[in-house]
């Protein structure tokens, strides 16, 4: 009894949410954030593309620099809880340079080559769709260039996509898992980009989020705190000439949601097994939930 209440509490908040932002109640101006800044929502998604427009040339050098590589493991661990298979339908949102499309495509080929030596399953790499979407033209620019130098720029399986994480341009229940890495916090609103997840996933899709996040432990927090608002700021200008971009994106991961609060958001989108694994202590980490 208790759990269909909580579904049904969870629907009818759905609904209203949907149902929020369908009839234009959002036609009003309101404020946002913009790292630290309040601005005008409809002024976000503008200042956000900037960002995102400046740093599409020199995205994957300053994340190795930023992360010391490290992000490349923690999307290699995202795609390992996705469990990819053939023939699957998977759209990967704010993933415009290919970096988690490429790791799910090359895990779904190991998958074929090992099934291929019990049966003739050729059909089904053709039937596998990786849809890559991301908002920035630039940065699709940036992932088709890195398919083609990978020898995948005539691969069926990879779709690029210029789309928004919060309108879809994809039909309900159409996807059998959802991906999206160090994209959701610079979305203007959270919860419809959450809402759209759930209706584009099939019933048992599965919904994962990689975001930099939030360390509690206090000594650790204070050296992170150091690290990111003195080193990564000066490390944009020396290397992208962009100082301001990276600041901005040091100050969106303090203004995103805590852990615990954003499974709270993901539960209250409709996802059931809500749970979250915290990395290198909470400086990222892995949301995952199911559409029952």
């Amino acid at each position: 009894m208790a759990t269909a209440l909580r579904s049904l509490t969870r629907a009818m908040r759905r609904s209203k949410l949907l149902s929020m932002y369908s009839s234009g109640y959002m036609l009003h101006s309101h404020a946002t954030s913009f790292g630290y800044k309040e601005v005008q929502e409809e002024e976000k998604s503008q200042m956000v593309g900037n960002v995102f427009t400046s740093v599409a040339s020199n995205y994957d050098l300053m994340n190795d620099l930023m992360s010391g590589g490290l992000h490349r493991l923690w999307k290699d661990r995202l795609v390992s809880k996705l469990n990819p298979f053939p023939g699957m339908k998977h759209l990967d949102v704010a993933g415009g340079t290919g970096d988690v499309a490429f790791r799910i495509l090359e895990s779904i080929n190991s998958v074929k080559r090992r099934a291929l030596q019990d049966s003739p399953e050729d059909n089904l790499l053709e039937e596998t769709q990786i849809f890559v979407c991301d908002i920035n033209p630039n940065m699709l620019n940036v992932g088709k260039k890195r398919a083609q130098e990978r020898g995948l720029a005539e691969d069926r399986a990879l779709v690029w996509v210029e789309g928004d994480a919060e309108a879809l341009n994809f039909e309900d229940n159409s996807m059998d898992g959802y991906t999206i890495a160090f994209g959701i916090r610079n979305v203007t609103h959270i919860e419809k980009a959450l809402a759209e997840a759930y209706r584009v996933l099939k019933r048992g899709g599965r919904f994962l989020c990689l975001e930099l996040s939030h360390v509690e432990v206090p000594i650790f927090k204070e050296l992170y705190d150091l690290y990111s608002f003195s080193v990564i700021p000066a490390v944009g200008e020396l290397v992208a000439g962009d100082r301001e971009s990276y600041q901005y994106l040091v100050e969106s991961i303090r203004r995103f949601p805590p852990q615990e609060k954003f499974a709270a958001m993901i539960a209250d989108a409709g996802f059931q097994k809500v749970e979250y694994e915290n990395l290198v202590g909470g400086v990222v980490a892995i949301h995952s939930g199911l559409k029952f």
